[in-house]
Parts: C-alpha cells; structure tokens; sequence
C-alpha cells in the first residue's frame, strides 16, 4: 500500500507556507517559492481549499493549484523553467 501525505490544515506566515498532515507532520517551504502566493492579498491566500481527498490545495481565486507531494520533491519555482501563465500547474 502506497502512503500518501494528506493535508489538513494550511497555514502561511510572512516566510513560510506551512502544511499540517494527518499524520501529525508540519510540511514548511519558503514562500517565496510560490510568487502567485507571495504576491497575492492575505484575503487571496486564506482562502483555499484542499482538493484530491487532501493531496492538493487550490486557491481558486488565483487560479493556481499545489500538490503537497511536491512540496518536499520541487525545486524553487523561480529556479524551473516553467510556463508564467496563469493556467493549472503543480509546482
């Protein structure tokens, strides 16, 4: 059986995005990793969901998606050549 990390609970302070797991763990990444997040209204970033039974988050009113798997596997954005649309991605 495959173990997947499922969210609880998300957080974000002046430098962190934090993520609560079920399981009890607190996942934190820079946020500066995340550009639509570190230049989005405080209102913009508290207002999410999780998505995929807890594997992703989406902040629909930015039109932008996190898997949070890939928060422990990525690289910085800024540092992947990746497409600057807004269009669905996992980081």
């Amino acid at each position: 059986m495959m173990y997947r990390l499922t969210a609880k609970q998300v957080h974000v302070d002046e430098q962190f995005l934090h993520v609560d797991l079920f399981d009890g763990r607190r996942i934190s990444t820079p946020l500066d990793w995340y550009p639509e997040l570190l230049n989005a209204s405080i209102k913009q970033v508290k207002d999410y969901r999780l998505i995929c039974d807890g594997t992703g988050i989406e902040w629909e009113a930015l039109d932008y998606h996190l898997s949070v798997e890939s928060m422990l596997m990525a690289l910085p954005e800024r540092q992947l050549s990746v497409s600057n649309s807004k269009s669905t991605h996992y980081v």
